[in-house]
């Protein structure tokens, strides 16, 4: 790598890092940890987490993410930490010291000089749309992805359209939808979905911080997979962001096979996303 691309990415991380710590104070209260920061959800929805502090310097030691631990815990919340490796290269060990366990997973960039890529065409009636405020698909796609992310990985799975309507049922009164058309009306979500008979089969969300945004929650209903929704609902995405003037849209992939998937759409790999959760 030259110095100039040397320089270039390490622009970009600084550009992500600004990202990772503006864009959950939309949803959440900031907890100072002095070389973490622990993010904690008010209300309902996908939970937080703890991630370096921005702009910390020095080494985090076990001791500071015990610490965390300890805060998370206390609060009823997942003990899960997040982070950029090629930012805080000697976060990993300290984490693993504190006895989590971590993940690896591609991050990919869309950059601005990558033109827009067409949004593929999907069969068998399903219309690729996105969705507002006061879409009637809202609960299902919102819903969706916890059936994908609880069925792992991409060949075809069990659940399908019976236990999605079980789920959106049950989630019903829970306030999640309010807050999401709320943040819809507000220009922090944008969410896309891949709708069949008045139900999504596949959505997903980005979610802009000024000219950056990260593509978050793809999930594609076990049962409906191998049909190219996410890759379709992935570049509907990818459009609704360059319509708000987003030049610089990231994404963590699930592994190296997904990573191929996004690839198709011009995403490159840039860097490694890092989560860390308690053992199993």
């Amino acid at each position: 790598m030259t110095s100039l691309e040397l320089d270039d990415r390490n622009q970009l991380l600084e550009r992500l890092e600004g990202y990772y710590d503006a864009a959950p104070r939309s949803g959440a209260r900031a907890e100072d940890f002095g070389a973490l920061t622990l993010f904690v959800r008010e209300g309902q929805g996908w939970p937080f987490y703890a991630r370096p502090a921005l702009g910390w310097q020095g080494e985090v030691t076990a001791a500071e993410v015990n610490r965390v631990r300890v805060r998370q815990r206390e609060l009823g919340i997942p003990e899960s930490f997040e982070w950029v490796a090629e930012t805080a290269p000697g976060l990993r060990a300290a984490v693993e010291q504190s006895g989590l366990s971590v993940h690896a997973h591609p991050l990919m960039l869309l950059g601005p000089d990558v033109p827009t890529p067409e949004v593929p065409e999907v069969a068998g009636g399903v219309v690729l749309r996105t969705v507002g405020p006061d879409d009637p698909v809202l609960p299902s796609a919102l819903t969706v992805p916890h059936l994908a992310f609880a069925e792992p990985g991409t060949g075809v799975g069990v659940a399908g359209m019976a236990e999605l309507a079980e789920a959106v049922c049950a989630g019903a009164g829970d306030g999640s939808v309010e807050r999401s058309a709320a943040r819809i009306r507000a220009g922090l979500t944008s969410v896309a979905a891949a709708v069949e008979g008045g139900r999504a089969l596949c959505a997903g969300q980005h979610q802009p911080v000024g000219k950056v945004s990260e593509i978050v929650g793809v999930g594609t209903l076990p049962a409906a997979r191998r049909r190219g929704l996410g890759l379709a609902v992935t570049a509907a995405l990818v459009a609704d962001a360059r319509s708000r003037g987003v030049e610089t849209l990231f994404l963590s992939a699930g592994d190296d096979d997904v990573a191929r998937i996004y690839a198709r759409l011009g995403f490159r790999s840039v860097a490694t996303a890092m989560i860390a959760e308690p053992v199993e």
